[in-house]
């Protein structure tokens, strides 16, 4: 067994140890592992005295590369182009300390001005009314952080280079890296406005909807239970396709969900209520009380589409939050007392092994006609309420709308409703909310910048609940383009919710299977149905499900240790070892020079160009291993260490 060390940024990533086992179906090779244990880094993120930083210091030149101001005269003049900038780094320096700007506010520490680089970026937009809506929010967005930086003293990182960003965005808008292709269009345009472009492009391409269905099927069903994975869990994720491919106002989807009904495999938006009905109601009770007691689905919709924890409620007045009590609780849940299901799903541990019957959801009006619930107080005291919301609206009985419609007007129409949105979609780019965790808003988990997520959910609002033009303006905000390279004033835990510069983020599962499929060719190769085929094994191989009695996924183990160790499996060397379509062929195919062989496997997997350094270490070491039985080899084994490396697992 080989020890191949890693080291992370803060968090839980410290210390990865991971053993990779030499007997599997493509041998590791003594190049994969001396690429690995001389410390050649190929990514791998360094901590230097407090600070974070590339293997490779930032000069000048590069720290003001491409980023610039939407509104500055001097922006295409100002603006260098960031694969115009030299490699000035020397071997053996991937552990010195930064230089340039990072190391002059690595010495200045706090005592030093605070500095904010102009944003350079020309914005672009599909029309002119467009762009005029999305300078004015990325305007607020710059100034209310700007201001918090300054009050907070707190120096912003500097900019990411143009490379960095498209594998940052492409991750965050469409689930996956970019492809060699789309690096080239991108890096044609102009460099002030091509990460503008290249925003437009995702939110236009054919990925979008469904990174965008997964993470909300995920949010909706989890990835725990028989509604976790599967037939109920890609039906449901199909049909969010459609929704975010058609740019569906999110109030509309989210009143969609909350009154659904139907056969599950005609209406899969039903799927959110079956995967959270809770226990079921004694038959002797049901009239009175309803088929199930809907607690899972309570908790579910105020915390995903209000930011409210009711379920701390559910058996006592709300620890942390003085405005939600016990009643309040159970006067949502009286909404829901009528819904009926049809059908038994197969249970969780054997679903695989049975076909998935039809489902359905309807309401019911000849129970729980008086829409009251009972529950029982801390100290024995049974106590009734009403259909009653959170703002303390009752139920409608003589409406010609049903319950749950009238439940879908209270949420949607609630000021909660636009300020959850943005801080959940915020959370996507950013890793953390302006609250953390993203959806308990209470007294003691007050926003970051309240200000700011006020401004934002009112034009969220003010624009039709359009999420494209919410991901818009946050994708093209200064702080989604700054550096994860921290300085000494900003790389403390409690500066984190400052957004001053990018976290380190790890891929999802899906984020993971897809990128791998890019990266090894294997996207253009596979059918639908077996693509389809080898995600969901992935997933069962690298998601850990443990669900509580209200559907919540208490554990996600996708850590680099599990992908590390799955990625000496036999489906990656097999992608890897590809003589036809696989990436090490084409490259070798397009090119004989060893150096340009090694930099389009550096595009594929890190979407940068291999730096001088880097390019002379593998190429030292490639003579090494014998070309005798396989001239691919090799390359093989350099294309698998970086699969392996932090750069291409983690999000930056």
């Amino acid at each position: 067994m080989d020890n191949l060390k890693f080291r992370n940024g803060p968090g839980p990533l410290d210390g990865v140890v991971v053993s990779a086992p030499r007997n599997r179906a493509v041998s590791l090779g003594w190049l994969r592992a001396g690429l690995l244990a001389a410390g050649l880094a190929l990514g791998t993120v360094l901590c230097v005295s407090g600070s974070w930083a590339d293997d490779e210091p930032k000069t000048k030149k590069e720290t003001k590369g491409t980023s610039g101001t939407e509104d500055s005269k001097s922006d295409e003049k100002g603006a260098k182009d960031s694969d115009k900038s030299k490699d000035k780094s020397k071997d053996g320096e991937g552990d010195a300390k930064p230089k340039g700007k990072e190391g002059k506010e690595g010495k200045a520490g706090k005592s030093a001005p605070i500095v904010i680089e102009p944003h350079r970026i020309k914005l672009y937009a599909r029309s002119p009314e467009e762009l005029t809506i999305t300078t004015e929010s990325v305007k607020i967005i710059n100034q209310h952080l700007t201001d918090s930086w300054k009050a907070q003293k707190v120096q912003p990182a500097r900019f990411a280079d143009d490379y960095e960003f498209i594998r940052r965005a492409s991750l965050d808008i469409i689930g996956r890296i970019a492809t060699p292709e789309e690096i080239k269009k991108y890096m044609s345009h102009d460099a002030p406005s091509r990460r503008s472009m290249l925003i437009e492009d995702l939110l236009a391409h054919e990925d979008f909807p469904k990174h965008w269905a997964t993470l909300f099927t995920n949010w909706l069903l989890t990835r725990a239970g028989t509604f976790g994975r599967g037939k109920y869990h890609q039906d449901t994720q199909t049909w969010l396709e459609d929704k975010f491919a058609s740019n569906t106002p999110y109030q509309q989807l989210v009143k969609e969900l909350i009154v659904s009904k139907g056969d599950n495999d005609k209406n899969p938006a039903v799927n959110f209520y079956l995967a959270h009905l809770g226990e079921g109601v004694p038959a002797a009770k049901r009239e009175q009380e309803g088929q199930f007691e809907m607690v899972p689905i309570t908790s579910r919709i105020t915390r995903l589409f209000l930011g409210v924890q009711t379920q701390c409620a559910q058996c006592h007045d709300h620890p942390f939050n003085p405005s939600v009590k016990q009643k309040d609780f159970w006067g949502i849940n009286a909404f829901l007392r009528q819904v009926e299901r049809k059908g038994t799903p197969p249970a969780d541990d054997n679903r695989r092994m049975q076909s998935m019957p039809v489902l359905s959801i309807s309401d019911n009006g000849k129970i729980n006609s008086d829409a009251m619930v009972l529950y029982e107080k801390r100290n024995g005291v049974i106590l009734p309420t009403k259909a009653t919301f959170l703002d303390g609206t009752k139920l409608d009985p003589e409406s010609s709308r049903g319950r749950r419609e009238q439940l879908a007007e209270f949420v949607t129409n609630h000021d909660n409703f636009p300020k959850a949105t943005v801080n959940r979609i915020w959370s996507v780019f950013f890793g953390r909310g302006f609250t953390n965790p993203v959806d308990d808003f209470n007294e003691q988990n007050q926003p970051s910048n309240p200000e700011l997520l006020d401004e934002m959910s009112k034009r969220f609002k003010h624009y039709g609940y359009d999420l494209k033009r919410l991901i818009r303006w946050i994708a093209n905000s200064h702080a989604y383009h700054l550096s994860y390279a921290g300085n000494r004033t900003n790389d403390k835990v409690e500066t984190e919710a400052l957004f001053s510069r990018m976290p380190l983020k790890s891929l999802s599962p899906e984020q993971m299977f897809e990128s791998l499929m890019v990266a090894t060719g294997s996207a253009q190769s596979e059918t639908k149905d077996n693509r389809r085929a080898l995600r969901e094994a992935w997933l069962n191989k690298l998601v850990s499900n443990f669900g509580d009695d209200e559907g919540n996924e208490v554990n996600f183990n996708g850590t680099v240790v599990q992908a590390l160790l799955m990625m000496n499996g036999r489906e990656i060397n097999d992608a890897i070892t590809r003589k036809d379509k696989g990436t090490v062929a084409k490259a070798m195919k397009s090119s004989s020079n060893s150096q340009q062989v090694i930099n389009d496997l550096f595009l594929a997997t890190y979407n940068r160009p291999a730096k001088a350094a880097e390019i002379k270490k593998i190429a030292q070491a490639l003579p090494m291993r014998t070309r005798e039985k396989d001239p691919m080899a090799p390359y093989q084994d350099v294309f698998w260490a970086l699969l392996n490396s932090n750069e291409f697992l983690l999000n930056h």
